[in-house]
């Protein structure tokens, strides 16, 4: 069943991701559109405009049976070797280098497509895929999600109402967020160090994360990478994760649910975890490489726009009164203030050999609902505990960062 969405909002829709979350678009622009067919809808609207305003629309269309677009997709993980994986065509590797920016539309025909795929040749095409993420992460690239039947029977949703979920969120304009997270933000810029309690559903035991968040940059998330957006997040020194925490929320990952989620840290590497449902799926993403036994982010949702909480981590970690970790890679822009130049380039690998920045093939974000009936007890940046009103984080107004802030207030 395909969706209908009327052509006006498909238009604003378009325009936010254009002329907000990509700066317009110039002449010498090449943007790559990324997405499967049945996305299309909102991929022509995009194409038209980058074509009307003089720009270069390069029309990424994706295998139904390939997670995201990656290299390679299952057919490959069922049939190939991981010596025919390596061979990742150099062609490939040129079309993300020549593009300028990048949106990817996410929305699937059928997630089964590529569920239940063989480990081992499954992450070895994370690793092949990583370097071409990497030349995708360094140039302005946004996210958003298209509703399809597939991710709706994901969900247990009608087509109808998650479509209305997604395209509502969708038309609000992603600036009003910029004043809702501002004290967060402030307050994060500064902060040395984060401190996350949980409660284990079962035993009712007090778990505690904490890491080390000094001199990272903390980021405002108000439409330019996702849409919709609203989060505040940043990226720990890798080797200071210590401790516990349960994950409540559930998340898809592949096709596949994850719910449940305990974690044991030491010396920032995950030495414990299980999940309740989906725990084969958990140990494929944790077993990847070495840094997705690591940290690579830790962010507050801040959206209390979003009408319902989708498993999809796109929307699940933007609502508000929550919190998300993500297993693997860091963000280089958390680290260093421009990751695309040489200086940042040179200054990031030295941050990953010193083992506060993370590297991985995944990046997997899971989300504790703070909200009442949620596993989330308290969020700690340094001293201060925050607060939430209308399921928002908030800071206690005694320690409100009042006074004129701007990046070189960080230090």
């Amino acid at each position: 069943m395909s969706v209908q969405i009327p052509k006006e909002k498909l238009e604003k829709w378009a325009d936010y991701l254009l002329d907000y979350s990509m700066d317009g678009v110039q002449k010498e622009d090449i943007i790559m559109l990324k997405g499967e067919p049945i996305t299309w809808p909102l991929l022509s609207v995009l194409q038209d405009k980058i074509f009307a305003a003089g720009g270069i629309a390069d029309m990424n269309l994706v295998a139904p049976d390939n997670d995201r677009g990656k290299v390679w997709g299952a057919s490959m993980a069922r049939y190939g070797t991981e010596e025919q994986i390596k061979r990742v065509p150099q062609w490939h590797i040129d079309r993300y280098k020549a593009m300028t920016k990048y949106i990817e539309v996410l929305g699937s025909e059928n997630p089964q497509l590529y569920a239940n795929v063989p480990e081992a040749t499954s992450q070895a095409i994370m690793r092949v895929d990583e370097p071409i993420k990497e030349i995708r992460l360094l140039k302005p690239w946004v996210l958003t999600l298209f509703p399809t039947q597939g991710f709706a029977d994901m969900e247990g949703m009608t087509l109808e109402r998650y479509t209305e979920v997604i395209v509502n969120a969708s038309m609000v304009d992603p600036r009003m967020l910029d004043e809702v997270e501002e004290d967060i933000y402030r307050l994060m810029s500064v902060s040395k160090q984060i401190r996350i309690v949980t409660e284990h559903p079962h035993n009712h035991r007090e778990l505690e994360l904490t890491m080390d968040i000094d001199q990272r940059n903390a980021i405002k998330c108000t439409g330019k990478r996702n849409f919709p957006d609203g989060e505040v997040f940043t990226s720990p020194n890798a080797g200071t994760v210590q401790g516990e925490i349960f994950v409540d929320l559930p998340v898809s990952f592949v096709g596949q649910d994850i719910q449940g989620i305990y974690l044991k840290f030491k010396n920032g590497v995950i030495i414990d975890y299980k999940a309740e449902k989906g725990h084969d799926v958990l140990t494929k993403i944790i077993e990847t490489d070495q840094g997705s036994h690591r940290l690579g982010e830790v962010a507050l949702g801040m959206n209390n726009g979003i009408e319902e909480v989708l498993k999809h981590p796109l929307f699940v970690e933007k609502v508000g009164g929550t919190l998300h970790i993500a297993i693997g890679a860091s963000y280089p822009e958390c680290y260093v203030d421009d990751p695309a130049s040489a200086e940042g380039q040179k200054l990031a690998d030295e941050l990953f050999k010193q083992g506060k920045l993370n590297r991985s093939a995944q990046h997997v974000d899971i989300v504790t609902d703070f909200r009442p009936g949620g596993t989330g007890r308290a969020v700690y940046l340094d001293d201060v505990k925050l607060e939430m009103k209308n399921n928002i984080w908030v800071v206690p107004e005694a320690h409100k960062i009042k006074e004129p802030f701007g990046m070189e207030s960080r230090w």
